[in-house]
């Protein structure tokens, strides 16, 4: 029974309101809470679209330096002073200083915040771009490789945490994320190939350092709050299927590939390598933008780690078509740009949902650390074998290798009752997930 029955300014603000009904009295919720706990959640997304937002044109400023160097330096090795071989410890040098740093970074991220682990990086990011334009020599050139492999680690990690601190629109903060972050590359990579060829590459490293300044400013816009990090376990534990798998294809689609595709249009279009190479490289985020989403969009009926598998082991037989030559060497080229573009969104939603919360910044820099090892040992190995082997001996042997290890990924960890029910709440969340992408591409306003 309520005693303020009739006092409208008075239950206007009570959790619980009065209403008449047949004579009697009956108290029903309130839904003002719930329309506050609406605008809340509205208010959390905004802000948390605006972070993923500046982190993503942060990244995409700094970006292209780095993938350039893949371009221009194994083309103009000597030029920079540097051997085929040196090449490869080069282009692994970031990578390899990320598997040592990744911890430390992902430490100072957490107890720092965004913002500060940010700026840091991005004015590392310009000096180690005007390292590439006005150095020369393995060491100087590591210099500049090692400031900017760990730079990278901080901007990578809030590229992927702050789309997450969020679960409302995940997705779709995930999705826009990757296609503003694929912008910079693309735009760099056909652009610096025009440059390069006219002018010679020291020119467009000067250029790219001067847009890299503008990171800076989108760095200083992000959240200042830390993040408390909590333990998840080693980072080198014993590797299971996933981290194989993720060691692979850093291996395969992002050390070897990259690193040979150069080498492989300079070897086939002597003439304009600088630019068929550039072209092939920029239609590799070209299509990351335009595709990614598409991966997630055929997850929902066939499973994301199914479809891991099946995208992997077509990306191996695209693998052994770049040593054919032309004009097969092409057609292996866009096979393998268009499968991995597909597998982009796949492995990060699946190492994610097992550690939810502040878990997941830890969670996600173990597996980028074993898929930097990867990313790190292949262009190691592409310097010492491309000189010595033909191609088609290299890439079938990394074809092989990509094709194991997602075979190996059928198969699942057997840890009794507990692992199976939670396995298989692992498999439905992926799959809600997967919806969720499906849901931005049909503009579903419940993501907003």
């Amino acid at each position: 029974m309520c005693s303020h029955y009739g006092d409208r300014s008075h239950n206007r603000h009570e959790s619980h309101s009065c209403r008449p009904l047949q004579g009697r009295f009956i108290q029903l919720p309130d839904i003002q809470q719930n329309d506050d706990g609406a605008d809340q959640k509205l208010m959390k997304s905004a802000d948390a679209d605006k972070s993923t937002f500046n982190a993503s044109m942060m990244l995409t400023l700094a970006l292209p330096a780095d993938t350039v160097l893949y371009l221009l330096l194994p083309i103009h090795a000597v030029m920079f002073g540097v051997s085929l071989p040196e090449v490869g410890i080069l282009l692994a040098a970031n990578r390899l200083v990320r598997i040592a740093g990744y911890s430390w970074v992902a430490q100072f991220y957490a107890d720092r915040g965004p913002r500060a682990a940010c700026l840091l990086a991005a004015i590392g990011s310009v000096i180690a771009a005007l390292g590439y334009a006005l150095l020369s020599g393995l060491w100087a050139l590591l210099a500049a490789r090692l400031i900017w492999g760990l730079s990278f680690a901080a901007m990578n990690i809030a590229v992927h945490a702050l789309p997450t601190a969020e679960l409302s629109g995940v997705a779709r903060r995930s999705g826009w994320s990757r296609s503003i972050i694929a912008c910079g590359p693309m735009i760099g990579l056909a652009g610096g190939a025009l440059i390069a060829y006219f002018y010679g590459p020291r020119v467009v490293f000067l250029a790219l350092a001067a847009i890299a300044m503008a990171a800076v400013f989108f760095a200083m816009r992000l959240p200042t709050t830390p993040e408390q990090q909590v333990s998840s376990g080693p980072r080198f534990a014993k590797p299971g299927p996933m981290s194989i798998w993720s060691f692979c294809m850093g291996f395969t689609l992002d050390g070897l590939f990259i690193f040979g595709l150069a080498l492989l249009a300079k070897e086939n279009v002597p003439e304009g390598a600088v630019i068929a190479a550039g072209f092939a490289m920029a239609l590799r985020y070209l299509f990351e933008i335009t595709l990614s989403p598409v991966g997630g969009w055929l997850s929902v009926g066939i499973g994301a780690r199914r479809l891991l598998i099946i995208l992997s082991i077509l990306a191996a037989g695209g693998l052994l078509l770049l040593g054919l030559g032309s004009p097969w060497m092409w057609i292996g080229v866009i096979a393998v740009i268009t499968l991995r573009a597909l597998l982009q969104p796949l492995p990060a939603p699946v190492v994610a949902e097992s550690f939810p919360g502040a878990a997941r910044v830890p969670a996600l820099a173990r597996q980028a650390t074993w898929r930097d090892i990867g990313a790190g040992t292949g262009p190691l190995a592409a310097g010492l074998l491309f000189p010595v082997f033909p191609a088609l001996a290299i890439y079938t042997g990394g074809a092989a290798l990509l094709a194991l290890s997602s075979v190996w990924m059928m198969k699942r960890p057997t840890e009794g009752r507990l692992g199976r029910r939670f396995s298989t709440l692992s498999r439905s969340r992926s799959v809600s997930l997967a919806r969720l992408w499906l849901s931005v591409r049909q503009g579903d306003s419940s993501n907003d």
